[in-house]
């Protein structure tokens, strides 16, 4: 019965969505929008749905004194392979996939490899892709119903299995667990809420270990119609970091970002784009040095 209710949702959602129609059409996807970015104390917008990060109002965000503009611009060859540019306050962070290796470019680090091979970019489960949503959540676990936002919605669970895990564990860090919900609105059948969240205990040779907890929610809005799809036009996303454990003793740290995004432009089967365009950097073509593997980092795009 938990399986059939997991598939009546999907059922739901992608006839909600007309993302059907894509199948076998649609080879790539291209997008472009702006964010609104800031770091916020923990203390100013209270920890919010099911215990969960709850994204904070438009206006908290945009009074607040550190908020950073940008945008952004994302491809996408369907299925796994993708490329996103992301430029705020004058930095410019790329991540990509050629569909077997997952990457980054930052100015803090430099190239690096994400650990665990490629996965699926996170800004197409923020309702940019539909068919990957489907796709993902067809093998959720169905959780019941709860009321967010406001909206009656039915709740999936997807969870990372022991392998996935060890995968993305290395002999510092050990990848404890990782669970994903999606929140879709009974009415509507659209997905409009996403939490993601991660567990990880570091511990290098002679050292006490430390937990990063890892809380990432997105808040979908603004679904239009492009080419007979329904995509999610606007959002807010909230991500907070808590590090706790024996070598903290003042207590629990905590590190919270908020963003407010919007898709300006998007379009489907693009001409032009290859596969050439997915390449990994050359820096990654050959063995790379394990510690220059930052697959921790908190950057989801």
């Amino acid at each position: 019965m938990v399986s059939s209710s997991s598939q009546y949702i999907i059922q739901h959602f992608t006839a909600a969505t007309g993302c059907r129609k894509l199948e076998g059409t649609a080879k790539n996807i291209y997008a472009t929008g702006k964010v609104a970015m800031a770091v916020v104390d923990h203390d100013q917008v209270g920890l919010g749905v099911g215990g969960g990060p709850l994204a904070a109002s438009a206006a908290a965000l945009s009074n607040n004194a550190n908020l950073q503009k940008g945008c952004f611009v994302m491809w996408q060859m369907l299925p796994n392979k993708w490329l996103i540019e992301l430029a705020v306050a004058g930095q410019k962070v790329v991540a990509g996939s050629d569909g077997d290796l997952a990457w980054r470019h930052t100015p803090w680090l430099g190239v690096h490899a994400a650990k665990g091979g490629s996965r699926p970019l996170r800004r197409s489960f923020q309702g940019l892709d539909p068919m990957a949503i489907a796709t993902i959540f067809s093998q959720a676990e169905y959780m019941g119903e709860k009321e967010i936002f406001g909206v009656d919605c039915f709740v999936l669970k997807l969870s990372a299995n022991h392998a996935d895990l060890a995968e993305r564990s290395d002999n510092t860090a050990e990848m404890i667990k990782h669970a994903v919900f999606g929140y879709f609105s009974q009415r509507s059948g659209l997905l409009i809420y996403l939490e993601d969240s991660y567990l990880t205990r570091i511990q290098s040779p002679g050292s006490l270990p430390t937990y990063w907890e890892t809380t990432m929610a997105t808040k979908m809005e603004d679904y239009r119609s492009v080419e007979g799809v329904k995509i999610a036009h606007s959002g807010q996303s909230t991500v907070v970091i808590t590090r706790f454990g024996d070598n903290l003793k003042i207590g629990p740290a905590f590190t919270r970002m908020e963003e407010i995004w919007t898709i300006d432009d998007l379009a489907f089967n693009v001409p032009g784009l290859s596969v050439d365009c997915f390449i990994s950097p050359k820096e990654l073509q050959k063995d790379y040095p394990e510690e220059n593997l930052d697959w921790r980092s908190p950057l989801h795009q």
